[in-house]
């Protein structure tokens, strides 16, 4: 293996010399600096992550904590995109990545003791339902520098979709294309769901409409065939008594609410107008094209993986104010405009 000592003798430098240019120190000239990294690369020189640690009191390798209920893991459209975003933005900060879970092998740990045994510098936390879990608890109020995306703990760094004006914009449009009767199916009990909810509530009423208590739902986030089944509930009364626009939890819902439609012999949007939130890609090859909120998941993570770095740099405070990301609406072809 190449050594920092093989590197000084080909160079004809000092080992100290070496070690500065390659960690970028500004006490070496611009030209010996590019020499020297360009003749690490060439002999093959790899640096020695533990020797790094115990220089730099850093491991850098941040942890990453996904927890939901539905099974659906990485397989989950909206965090599968928020992951990738933060995944790509500590790879080009020179971080390594970690999934922190409760299990190594067959022994059991808490999350916090996850990332105490595997030396994370700090941790996202991105839960989809589990943010009253006692874990999850346990490592937010942990010592661990911690970043939570959609969800914002007392005096910890935040990254959060902006849901509430998502949603908002989501239905005035809906109500701009002349509905009244408008049913939302919303998703497991969460602070999102929460948020989204009282914006739904609050943008109907503002228009001076009542929102009826059987047109609000309780569902689940990414489970078409639940969402199938209350659609159909919610079409199954007389068609004066049907809500003209039905609101889901997620665009991956909206494939059993078009499937709800269909199996009752009705079409999108003719007889029912579909609007789903998160504005995934599968969401836009539905016909018609569903109308959704796109929430910009690769800035989600990228900007949770560049306040955890600076958090962990000690560059900012741990009880700055949440960072909010705005959506963008996406009108597709799924809501009838009304006579």
């Amino acid at each position: 293996m190449v050594s920092i000592k093989d590197i000084a003798a080909e160079c004809g430098v000092s080992i100290a010399t070496v070690s500065k240019a390659l960690n970028n120190h500004r006490d070496v000239s611009e030209t010996t600096r590019k020499s020297i990294q360009e003749k690490a690369k060439e002999m093959g020189y790899l640096p020695n992550s533990q020797a790094r640690a115990l220089k730099t009191n850093r491991t850098y390798n941040l942890g990453v904590l996904f927890a939901e209920r539905s099974g659906s893991g990485l397989k989950q459209n909206y965090f599968a995109g928020v992951l990738d975003g933060f995944k790509r933005e500590a790879e080009k900060n020179g971080y390594d990545i970690t999934f922190i879970s409760g299990n190594i092998g067959t022994a059991q740990m808490t999350y916090y003791e996850h990332c105490i045994y595997r030396n994370v510098d700090g941790v996202v936390v991105a839960c989809v339902d589990d943010y009253l879990d006692s874990g999850v608890i346990e490592l937010i109020e942990s010592s661990v520098p911690v970043v939570a995306i959609d969800y914002v703990p007392q005096k910890k760094l935040s990254v959060i979709s902006d849901n509430y004006m998502g949603m908002a914009e989501l239905t005035e449009y809906i109500l701009d294309m002349g509905h009244k009767d408008i049913a939302y199916i919303y998703g497991d009990d969460s602070q999102v769901t929460e948020i989204r909810k009282r914006s739904f509530i609050e943008t109907v009423k503002s228009r001076n409409i009542e929102v009826r208590d059987d047109f609000l739902v309780k569902g689940c986030y990414h489970d078409p065939r639940k969402t199938e089944l209350l659609v159909k509930s919610l079409l199954s009364g007389p068609k004066e008594d049907r809500p003209t626009c039905i609101i889901l939890p997620d665009d991956f819902a909206a494939l059993g609410a078009y499937n709800a439609v269909e199996e009752l012999g009705l079409s999108v949007p003719d007889d029912v107008s579909i609007a789903g939130y998160d504005g995934i890609v599968l969401s836009q090859t539905l016909r018609p094209k569903l109308t959704t909120l796109r929430q910009d998941t690769d800035r989600l993570g990228a900007e949770a993986a560049r306040r955890l770095i600076a958090l962990i740099k000690k560059e900012i405070s741990g009880d700055d104010e949440p960072m909010v990301i705005k959506g963008e609406l996406i009108k597709g072809a799924s809501v009838r405009k009304l006579d």
